[in-house]
């Protein structure tokens, strides 16, 4: 059973925004423990609330995080699961994913009960008019430092000798 959930987050048509979708795009080509499995939910909600269902030990959220910071500020957050649920419900929208509203609906459904991470970066740019698609420089300049901040929490799980995962 997959253990730890990698999941990237993410409009590829709004500039920045698809900062978790190219992280996760990165890591499919690198060697993962077999307990990691990685997923790119882009803007699918449900299918996030849906797979938070499963018993993971960590979910790693990644995605743009604009929180005030220099553009490429990569950010590792590990968010209050009871201030989320204080939070009141987004209005669904078909362009993005609202990560506080997909773990309300998982939590709902009865599951997200690991520990909860994001790996969040500063955005420049999260729509423009004109509809270009890609990373600004200092997002796509940000990917290595995100990809060894992830690598850095997976070693941190280390399998016991009953295969469960805990944290070091």
């Amino acid at each position: 059973m997959k253990r730890i959930l990698i999941a990237g987050i993410g409009n590829i048509f709004f500039g920045d925004d698809a900062f978790g979708c190219e992280v996760i795009s990165e890591l499919s080509h690198r060697d993962l423990p077999a307990e990691v499995c990685i997923n790119d939910f882009g803007i699918r909600s449900y299918d996030l609330a849906c797979a938070l269902t499963k018993e993971y030990e960590a979910v790693i959220l990644v995605d743009a995080a604009p929180r005030g910071q220099p553009p490429g500020t990569v950010y590792l957050i590990e968010p209050d699961r009871d201030q989320l649920q204080q939070l009141a419900p987004a209005t669904p929208d078909g362009h993005s994913l609202d990560p506080a509203s997909a773990l309300q609906l998982a939590r709902s459904f009865g599951g997200c009960t690991g520990r909860l991470f994001l790996v969040g970066c500063e955005p420049a740019v999260l729509q423009t008019d004109d509809g270009a698609m890609g990373l600004s420089a200092p997002v796509r300049e940000a990917i290595p430092r995100a990809i060894d901040l992830i690598e850095s929490l997976l070693e941190n799980f280390v399998l016991t000798t009953n295969d469960n995962l805990v944290s070091a």
